[in-house]
């Protein structure tokens, strides 16, 4: 049977080689890590996550959530092994990053059908089928002769990770476990700001020193775009004084029990309103270690740990990792990509993740797995798939491929890109309902497929 070379052991890479595998084809995976770094990947792993460890709600009238259900349904290995590393996230899919991807290491390296080859490519190769899941920080080598193949120029925004305490450090006669108006578990650690300390917090981080970008990136920075999901906090706060206590320190509905002892103290509870709020959120399985909900950045080393510090409840917390920031690069979809994944001018080329411009681990993920599934097809001369946009994932691969964009960005699932269905007026203007109609559509939609794959 004809090889089949996967370019990429990240999300998108590592679903498309198991999936494949499993199949019978065999598989010649190439991953330039350990050997050569990304800047913002840590270790050699296959799947590695690199920013949140969190893949987003479970809640099906989500998008994110309706996403990983359907992959979920086509049998992903990448998402069953997620909910076997979850860690506690209240109605999130958050996972323990090193656990994960140690799993997903082992799986790939011990299949008979795949051949690991940890070299950095610099071309696509000319025989057999390729699928490039390089992603967003694909090397600026194989940039060039992407570029050079398809004559089209890249695209370019910045993404940024969010730094990593460790929760033995964290002072919890300020800090406290809480969820959003009580919903669910209290998962999240939750940091208290008064007008003062917020105050503080705010000129620290409009004043702090920020690290130099590398040369490739000053270039790319010059055609910047940010991704609103992922934007760097110093970024975030040039906006206005008050934008950061609308988002990601937004303070509404998060009350501390602690300061009330009894029912006749419920009123008061209720009432009670913080100036801002800072977010943790668990970050591996032992829950040792919390990250920063919304602080991707790109602030100095010393100047993370200056705003961190200050704080309260924090004042004394330990940094396991720094933010980083990084240009994420990806290609002109709608001119290359048909909807199989596949590129337009060479049916044994496909594309996945985050170099199509979806954006997002669940995205990636998808996107790995319906190449793989189209790639499975065109080894045995079987008709490739294309999903309708009744589903999230049709709807995603829809959008990334559809040639009319005037300025094709990257973009996440959300309910804005799926087709849209007749429903009673009272039921479009109940979210919950809507988005439940258009779930069940989906589902029904994906288990049919399944059925006939």
């Amino acid at each position: 049977m004809e090889k089949i070379n996967i370019i990429g052991g990240g999300l998108a890479g590592s679903e498309a080689a198991l999936y494949l595998a499993e199949k019978g084809h065999q598989i010649n995976l190439y991953e330039m890590r350990p050997k050569k770094q990304t800047g913002a990947h840590t270790t050699g792993d296959f799947a590695e996550f690199v920013c949140s460890n969190s893949l987003g709600s479970v809640s099906t009238t989500s998008a994110s959530g309706l996403l990983k259900k359907e992959i979920e349904i086509l049998g992903s290995t990448l998402i069953k092994e997620a909910h076997a590393h979850s860690v506690p996230s209240g109605n999130s899919l958050s996972i323990d990053r090193f656990g994960f991807s140690g799993v997903i290491t082992e799986k790939i390296q011990n299949h008979k059908n795949i051949n690991v080859i940890n070299e950095e490519m610099t071309e696509i190769p000319k025989d057999g089928i390729t699928l490039v899941a390089s992603g967003p920080l694909t090397s600026p080598a194989f940039c060039a002769h992407i570029r050079e193949t398809f004559g089209e120029e890249h695209f370019n925004f910045f993404d940024a990770i969010a730094p990593i305490v460790k929760k033995e450090s964290i002072n919890f006669e300020k800090a406290f476990f809480g969820a959003r108006w009580d919903k669910g578990d209290a998962d999240f650690i939750n940091c208290p700001l008064s007008r003062e300390e917020y105050e503080n917090f705010y000129n620290i981080l409009i004043n702090a020193e920020k690290i130099e970008l590398k040369d490739f990136e000053k270039e790319a920075a010059k055609k910047a775009k940010f991704f609103e999901g992922c934007m760097p906090i110093e970024q975030m706060a040039k906006r206005g004084v008050d934008t950061l206590r609308f988002g990601p320190m937004k303070p509404v509905g998060l009350f501390d029990r602690r300061l009330f002892k009894g029912p006749e103290d419920e009123a008061k509870y209720k009432k009670q309103q913080f100036y801002a709020v800072v977010q943790l959120r668990q970050d591996d399985k032992e829950a040792n270690l919390y990250n920063l909900v919304g602080f991707q950045t790109n602030l100095k080393w010393g100047e993370q740990k200056r705003l961190i510090q200050s704080i309260p409840g924090l004042e004394n917390s330990e940094i396991t990792r720094y933010g980083v920031m990084h240009a994420n690069t990806f290609i002109n979809s709608p001119k290359i990509l048909n909807k199989h994944l596949q590129t337009i001018s060479n049916p044994n080329l496909f594309f996945a993740g985050q170099i199509t411009g979806v954006e997002g681990y669940t995205e990636s993920i998808a996107t790995g797995l319906l190449a793989a599934i189209n790639i499975s097809r065109h080894v045995e001369n079987k008709p490739l798939i294309q999903l309708e946009p009744v589903s999230m994932l049709g709807a995603l691969v829809d959008y990334i491929t559809f040639d009319g964009h005037k300025n094709f960005q990257p973009v996440n699932s959300n309910w804005g890109i799926i087709k849209e269905m007749e429903m009673p007026r009272h039921i479009r203007k109940n979210k919950e309902e809507k988005n439940t109609l258009y779930s069940n559509r989906a589902i029904e939609y994906i288990q049919n497929l399944k059925n006939v794959l």
